[in-house]
């Protein structure tokens, strides 16, 4: 049974969680203001997503939280990957933001390899699984059967919203985004954040 409540209530945590800047919402910002396969990019993010939400709460979030080594996989792997991808956001900050501006790149880049680079930061990045899997997985595996589903709706439906969003509206205000020096703020406050989101990790071991 459709549980308004709930549907909220997952709404409401999946935002908070999808929303923070990150590997995944950098790369669909960038996709967006240079206008290449932005459904596609867009696409995928939600069907991972989605796909890791709903395996959290049919119950594999509750074993990976059960288990030590486990969690200290997406621990301490997520942590390394934060570190790798704040570094290379700080890089490309003093570097001038010039991912923006690669014609080459522009004139070669094909629907697979956008594609294959999705997944990679998606599914490579332990840290998703955490919140995905292992967070909402928790949260909606506590509650009661009838009441997974909505929380599940919920969750799945700020994803939608959230990279839909990102990705359109990147896309929209490409003029302002795609600036050197705005790009340079967005990279510098990218790692600063996935640097935090490290330490933060490494401290709740």
């Amino acid at each position: 049974m459709f549980s308004q409540q709930v549907f909220l209530q997952g709404l409401g945590l999946g935002a908070s969680l999808i929303m923070a800047i990150g590997a995944q919402n950098a790369h669909v910002i960038r996709t967006g203001v240079r206008g290449q396969y932005v459904l596609a990019t867009v696409a995928t993010c939600i069907v991972v997503d989605v796909a890791l939400i709903a395996l959290g709460i049919t119950g594999l979030g509750v074993l990976v939280e059960a288990s030590p080594t486990l969690m200290a996989v997406a621990r301490y792997g997520g942590a390394a990957f934060l570190v790798w991808y704040g570094w290379r956001c700080f890089r490309s900050s003093l570097r001038g933001g010039a991912s923006l501006a690669l014609p080459a790149e522009a004139n070669t880049l094909t629907l697979g390899r956008a594609l294959a680079t999705v997944l990679a930061l998606s599914l490579l990045n332990p840290h998703v699984y955490l919140d995905t899997v292992v967070l909402l997985g928790a949260v909606g595996s506590s509650l009661g059967g009838d009441a997974r589903p909505s929380f599940a709706l919920g969750a799945m439906t700020a994803s939608v919203l959230w990279f839909s969003l990102l990705g359109l509206g990147a896309r929209r205000f490409a003029s302002v985004l795609g600036r050197p020096s705005v790009w340079r703020a967005i990279e510098a406050l990218t790692g600063s954040l996935m640097l935090v989101l490290a330490c933060l990790l490494v401290r709740a071991a």
